[in-house]
């Protein structure tokens, strides 16, 4: 069952704010796949223009693509000549390593590459050795997460080991979202400014996902970092200042700007200058663009799963299941993470020679249960369950579903039922679930939006489509206009719909019975 919520809200008023009216800021989503720029009204948060541009493929990338798709991403949003600040929110975890120079080591590994898997097993033994006890829970208690392949923590030990000669040669680590606000101010080697390591800003958000940073203390853990990369490393090694939520990481001239990314838009005023705010992680930018509050978890199924709830205590989950992360407020993100989500739609859909539109159809011709086919979607590893080696598996194959339909079926409910498994592990943690939200691509489908509440045993609330985390890094950049201690409350977007069912205990109980025999 469908239903629309009515907008909520309604226009902001300007004399609340101190961003003059009129104001426009630029919000950039820097993602594994594509570069995403929107420029919004800094008052009213409304939308007036956006652009994109498509990323390389691959799980490591030189620094430079996110730089030439971040000028053509502006380029088509009609340029920043207007914008008085910026922000940039960006996928976590990637390690871009610098020289002395400032110029970058090697290409940088992101998130979902799998190699350092073996590296986080060692640190996790390591820290166990080093503290009486278990690794899983030390490393929990230090930093609220237990390392898994797609921290840079694990990355750096990858590095240590595999690449020794690279590892001596770094003088920075950033994160990507780091290193692209570093480019924009100027201070990574914009045309007559000189590279500026102390320059490199990040915040809590995305500093809690490098494996070094405690959210809870809001201090890098320069030990673990020296667990990672040698004793003694931390001593030579600049890490980006880690900015409040609504503190400003600098500004730059919007003509500088506009020359360094090349792009073909209206020329700035001389002087002219743009605000650049702290920046976020993508997740918590997006908490930000959907305006999450305590009780609010998101599900968002894109490249990866992401379950994330927004809490005011930090968590320490030994188990390794929940991440705890920070948000873009000041507050804490808890989320379990997925590899394989959309992927698993893009991966059935392919495999039955159809476009997700026909996968969908047949999906909801199956019923509940697909009689009793079951996708183990591990088709790429698993990070929730840490299981890097994984692969994909199907049980309970009989002539009677051996049909397209019943395989769409499974395969919907097995990416599903993965991110379910994460609700509960934050559930396990103190997170409240009053309302259910469900983004990303994979939302867009149907199937998923009709059979998510059979699978959560809740309702499902879907936000019309849109650039989320760049929404939340412009609404970032507005409270570095505004000033004070929250963010602007801009109007939630009309159009969202709700989605409800009967709970199918059927599917969660078959997925349970088989997702360990891999």
């Amino acid at each position: 069952m469908t239903a629309t919520l009515p907008s909520v809200g309604g226009a902001a008023d300007p004399s609340v704010f101190g961003a003059p009216v009129g104001a426009l800021v630029a919000g950039v989503d820097s993602s594994t796949q594509s570069c995403k720029v929107v420029v919004r009204d800094a008052v009213t948060g409304a939308l007036l223009r956006s652009g994109s541009a498509s990323h390389p493929a691959g799980t490591e990338v030189d620094p430079a693509a996110w730089w030439v798709a971040l000028g053509s991403a502006v380029a088509a949003a009609g340029g920043l000549h207007d914008v008085a600040a910026l922000a940039v929110g960006g996928q976590q975890h990637g390690m871009v390593l610098l020289d002395a120079d400032g110029e970058v080591i090697r290409p940088a590994l992101l998130w979902n590459d799998n190699r350092s898997a073996g590296a986080a097993s060692d640190l996790i033994h390591d820290l166990g050795v080093r503290t009486g006890g278990s690794g899983e829970q030390a490393w929990a208690d230090a930093i609220g997460t237990v390392p898994v392949a797609s921290l840079t923590v694990t990355k750096l030990r990858w590095v240590a080991d595999h690449e020794p000669e690279n590892a001596a040669r770094i003088a920075a680590v950033c994160l990507p979202h780091d290193w692209l606000t570093w480019q924009i101010s100027g201070a990574g080697g914009v045309p007559g400014a000189a590279r500026d390591l102390g320059a490199l800003t990040t915040d809590r958000s995305d500093a809690s996902g490098t494996g070094y940073f405690s959210g809870a203390t809001g201090e890098y853990r320069l030990d673990l970092l020296d667990l990672a990369l040698g004793e003694g490393a931390s001593t030579r090694i600049t890490l980006p200042r880690v900015l409040g939520p609504g503190e400003s990481g600098g500004s730059v001239e919007a003509s500088v700007l506009a020359e360094a990314l090349g792009a073909a838009a209206p020329a700035a005023s001389a002087g002219e200058r743009i605000v650049l705010g702290a920046g976020a992680g993508d997740n918590a930018a997006a908490a930000l663009g959907l305006g999450m509050a305590t009780g609010d978890v998101a599900v968002s199924i894109g490249t990866s799963g992401v379950v994330s709830a927004i809490s005011a205590l930090p968590s320490a989950d030994g188990s390794g299941l929940v991440a705890g992360f920070s948000d873009a407020t000041g507050a804490f993100l808890p989320l379990a993470c997925t590899l394989n989500a959309s992927r698993v739609l893009d991966g059935a859909a392919q495999m039955l020679g159809v476009d997700h539109a026909e996968l969908s159809r047949l999906a909801l011709t199956a019923p509940a249960g697909a009689d009793g086919l079951v996708l183990v979607p591990f088709l790429e590893g698993e990070r929730t369950p840490n299981r890097p080696d994984a692969t994909g598996t199907l049980h309970g194959v009989r002539l009677a579903n051996m049909t397209p339909a019943h395989l769409a079926r499974a395969a919907v409910e097995g990416m599903l039922c993965g991110l379910a498994d994460g609700l509960d592990a934050l559930v396990a943690q103190g997170a409240k679930v009053e309302r259910l939200l469900m983004i990303g691509g994979g939302a867009k489908s149907e199937a998923v939006r009709e059979i998510a509440p059979q699978v959560f045993g809740l309702p499902v609330e879907v936000p019309p489509a849109g650039e989320y985390v760049a929404d939340g890094a412009a609404r970032q950049a507005a409270w570095v206009l505004v000033g004070g201690g929250q963010a602007p409350a801009w109007p939630a977007a009309s159009g969202t719909t709700v989605h409800t069912a009967a709970p199918e205990p059927v599917i969660r109980e078959q997925y349970a019975a088989v997702r360990d025999l891999v």
